[in-house]
């Protein structure tokens, strides 16, 4: 489908589904959320589907910002923020230039490389904490920029720059929230530009919402009961899945 409608049982579900993912991973399951757009996706235009998400994505951060306020390390922000912008801008060129199936094979692609990303991971010992490097900073903020603008999956990217800081937990946190934050503020025009804030986009977006908060809470249940060795597993596996189902869409709508 290309277009958001109620009318469409497959649509609403795919919707749904995606507003679960991005409450659950508001609730602290981080990972799961690269699972929002590419669901969302299946069922209408990627770039559509990033448009629904952002409003979401906005009063999560607000929450978000309101709870971790001043946990975030400002040296991390000044470093990263200009690449953000260059990202975003850069986004927004490729999401007005670029087919849909184009942009269903960049976030299929984006997709594929966070699974390959995770098992590489999984399999190294923890790094030791490395200096800032402004010329690092300014390139891994940039791709993250670029990624979160067409698919709001610029986590991955910015956890390659920031994991290795070294940075306690609350502080780590709070400065996530506060770039992601930033950022998706920065989409705010592109993306009215582009059409993706129109009143139909964002009636779903307000009809989504609710089910965004309730599974907040849910993702907070998982947490204090489910076992991460379970359950991320399964996670970016469902990733990988997303990713090759959208890169075999794109394939097949470039070809035909």
């Amino acid at each position: 489908m290309d277009a958001w409608t109620f009318s469409d049982p497959w649509v609403v579900a795919a919707g749904i589904l995606s507003a679960a993912i991005i409450g659950v991973a508001k609730g602290g399951l981080t990972g799961v959320g690269m699972l929002a757009v590419p669901v969302m996706a299946l069922a209408i235009s990627p770039v559509q589907a990033a448009g629904i998400t952002l409003p979401i994505l906005l009063i999560s951060d607000a929450v978000g910002l309101w709870t971790w306020w001043k946990s975030w390390d400002i040296r991390t922000i000044r470093l990263m923020l200009p690449g953000a912008v260059a990202g975003t801008a850069l986004g927004w060129a490729t999401a007005r230039y670029v087919s849909d199936d184009a942009v269903r094979l960049i976030v299929g692609v984006i997709a594929i490389v966070f699974f390959l990303n995770w098992l590489l991971q999984s399999r190294e010992r923890r790094a030791e904490k490395r200096p800032h490097n402004p010329a690092k900073a300014t390139f891994w903020a940039t791709v993250t920029g670029y990624t979160s603008f067409i698919s709001h999956a610029g986590g991955p990217i910015y956890q390659v720059y920031a994991i290795p800081l070294g940075l306690d937990p609350k502080t780590y946190t709070g400065t996530n929230v506060l770039f992601f934050a930033v950022t998706n503020f920065l989409k705010i025009v592109p993306y009215f530009l582009l059409g993706q804030l129109a009143v139909t986009n964002l009636v779903a977006s307000a009809a989504l919402m609710p089910v965004a908060v309730v599974f907040t809470f849910i993702g907070a249940w998982i947490i204090r009961r489910m076992s991460a060795a379970v359950f991320y597993p399964v996670t970016y596996a469902l990733v990988a899945a997303v990713g090759v189902k959208l890169i075999l869409d794109a394939v097949v709508g470039m070809v035909g």
